[in-house]
């Protein structure tokens, strides 16, 4: 709980492959968050989105976390928080109620959900997001809110996102051995959308492409609703790891490297102009060319965006992103990079990062935070949900049941 009792606060924890970021907001009366601390760490035991070493994670985590509490003066008790990795896994699905007494209530919406959400799923893995696309009333099709209106049957259209079930658990033994409880796990590249993407964009059509250090998640929204969502295991520790053999230099200053002289684009980059690169085993550091360094990096960008275009063109909504890709995470930031991708997709392109924020915004402008910014966003609308959704009292309680078993029987 917080030291100052009556401050509503939400949590937002990015375990990434690279990095760490926890975000906590203050909840404010106009329905805002106000970011009132963050913190950010290496990340260390973690492999294309999973733990591969449970106790670095834990010191990974309380570090962040450590930092977070004491910029926000606050102690924390739960988080949301952010999974990805090749296991997660889309599915759109179909379900269909009869409508009671002729005009839909939020009981039927939730009725028809439930039909959706009722596919069969196999016992490993876990259900994470049951996402409602559109509904259909008798012959009336595209229906966004379908509360208040006449018909005799409803269908509804969901998006169904899954994750491996063992994945999930060893995230959230992370963050409860480090004595803190997990409000809700959610698809991280999901959350992402929700701090950079704007309404317009989402109804005209948008791929946000989120490139961290493992892997790379992409999400597609056409008409306002999620459509497609995918992970790729590949994405910017792969220069990393290129720019480390090629000149000889240890990961970690192979990766300052890339942060602060990596360029995507070798022809944006002087012929002239040079770094000094770190050596191994005590040699002296030397002076390379900086268009040196772009060559190394510019084939294998061009591979992660392909791998993307291909996941793009594969879900055969390629035509529907008329708003074009939003890039977004720590390797969308280097120079050159939306130059790039406008190359390869046709398409317009834009980097992402959190923005409109209230409170320390400063700290949380930055594609790496869209994550953890995303989380705060999600865990407003959750638990406005959760209060729209709080159980009523007996009477209440009997009149569900009743409408339960009319829509199911």
């Amino acid at each position: 709980m917080s030291k100052v009792t009556d401050r509503k606060l939400i949590v937002g924890l990015d375990i990434g492959t690279s990095m760490v970021k926890a975000a906590v907001g203050e909840l404010l009366d106009d329905d805002s968050v106000s970011i009132v601390g963050v913190g950010t760490q290496a990340a260390k035991g973690m492999d294309k989105g999973g733990v591969n070493d449970l106790n670095l994670v834990v010191q990974s985590v309380r570090r962040a976390i450590d930092e977070m509490e004491l910029m926000a003066d606050c102690h924390v008790s739960s988080v949301f928080l952010s999974i990805s990795g090749r296991h997660v896994k889309c599915q759109n699905e179909d379900g269909m109620v009869p409508i009671n007494n002729k005009e839909v209530t939020q009981d039927d919406v939730d009725n028809v959900i439930h039909a959706a959400r009722s596919v069969p799923i196999a016992a490993e893995r876990r259900l994470l997001h049951v996402l409602p696309q559109e509904y259909t009333i008798d012959v009336q099709e595209g229906i966004k809110n379908p509360v208040g209106m006449s018909g005799v049957r409803m269908e509804a259209r969901a998006h169904i996102i899954t994750c491996a079930d063992d994945m999930a658990k060893n995230l959230s033994k992370c963050v409860e051995r480090c004595e803190l409880s997990v409000d809700q796990i959610i698809f991280s590249a999901l959350a992402s959308s929700y701090a950079i993407l704007t309404e317009d964009e989402k109804e005209l059509g948008a791929c946000v492409v989120d490139i961290g250090g493992g892997t790379m998640d992409v999400v597609i929204y056409t008409d306002g609703a999620i459509r497609h969502t995918a992970v790729i295991p590949v994405a910017g520790n792969q220069i990393t790891s290129d720019i480390a053999k090629i000149f000889r230099t240890p990961i970690s200053h192979a990766e300052e490297i890339k942060v602060h002289y990596g360029c995507a684009l070798k022809d944006m980059v002087s012929m002239e102009e040079n770094i000094e690169v770190p050596s191994v085993g005590g040699r002296p550091s030397r002076a390379m060319s900086r268009h040196t360094l772009a060559e190394v990096i510019e084939p294998r960008y061009q591979e992660l965006l392909e791998l993307v275009h291909k996941e793009i063109r594969a879900s055969g909504l390629s035509d529907q992103i008329a708003a074009g890709i939003v890039l977004t995470g720590g390797t969308a930031k280097m120079e050159g990079a939306v130059e790039f991708a406008e190359e390869i997709f046709q398409m317009p392109v834009r980097v992402g990062q959190p923005v409109k924020m209230k409170g320390l915004s400063d700290y949380v402008e930055d594609p790496g935070f869209s994550t953890a910014v995303g989380l705060l966003e999600y865990g407003k609308d959750h638990l406005k949900t959760k209060a729209r959704n709080k159980p009523k009292p007996v009477e209440g309680l009997f009149e569900r049941v009743q409408s339960w078993l009319k829509g199911n029987f």
